[in-house]
């Protein structure tokens, strides 16, 4: 199918990732297939939190792809990828403070930049679909009040920019690393995943449970786990620990 006909754009939606996830249930989502939105007012981001754009001045785009026509579909495969890919083009602009905070947002020295969202549709043990969603900061100046830390890139650069065409060039980028994802490049994405890697070699305050504590950010496991080490090595899975400062 032409590129042309798998990016699709969107004027206003809720979320971008809802709308995909509806495609992909209806049949009617390819593997490739991107809805970019101009205004998205109910953003989805990670761990039930809302995802707040101002219309017209970010990017809001979801990719949905099909993981059984992908050489190496494991999770956390594709969710390096994604995230290196988000992490080249936003670095491509805003220099090399860019970073990959654990495990898929976009910072830019201790502010965040973007997010990335993966949800997925399973049809009894099978993986059907990943949807990949993602949100960044582009022209945006002003952010709420609960959002403290938070960084747009005319904030970085002093420069307007047109989101959809940015748009484009990061869904070539996500297109590309998809199609360079198998189990011989796997190797290559977790190395420039962990050398990108927010924090890293840094003490970090970590919440698990009611224990709050200290620890020095080592890297990620081809597993998707974060390591760190204090008095002990740890190992975290994703949603096991908050990352506090």
């Amino acid at each position: 199918m032409p590129a042309s006909r798998l990016f699709n754009i969107l004027d206003r939606v809720e979320s971008t990732n809802n709308y995909a996830m509806e495609k992909a249930h209806a049949g009617l989502a390819t593997h490739g297939m991107a809805w970019f939105a101009h205004d998205q007012n109910a953003g989805k981001g990670q761990r039930g939190k809302s995802w707040i754009s101002e219309p017209g001045k970010n990017i809001a785009l979801s990719l949905v792809l099909q993981p059984e026509l992908m050489d190496n579909p494991h999770q956390f495969y594709l969710s390096a990828a994604m995230a290196l890919a988000c992490f080249e083009f936003f670095c491509s602009y805003a220099g090399e403070e860019t970073k990959i905070k654990w495990p898929n947002d976009l910072y830019w020295r201790d502010r965040k930049a973007g997010g990335i969202l993966i949800e997925n549709i399973f049809q009894g043990n099978k993986w059907k679909f990943g949807v990949v969603g993602i949100g960044i900061n582009i022209n945006q100046l002003n952010f709420g009040l609960d959002l403290n830390n938070p960084v747009s890139l005319k904030q970085i650069t002093g420069k307007n920019f047109d989101p959809l065409v940015l748009a484009k060039e990061l869904y070539g980028l996500l297109v590309k690393k998809t199609a360079e994802l198998n189990a011989s490049s796997f190797n290559d994405i977790l190395a420039a995943y962990n050398q990108n890697l927010y924090r890293q070699n840094e003490k970090v305050m970590l919440k698990k449970g009611n224990m709050v504590f200290e620890s020095v950010v080592k890297g990620i496991t081809p597993l998707g786990q974060l390591h760190t080490i204090d008095a002990t090595e740890r190992y975290f899975d994703f949603g096991e620990v908050e990352w506090l400062v």
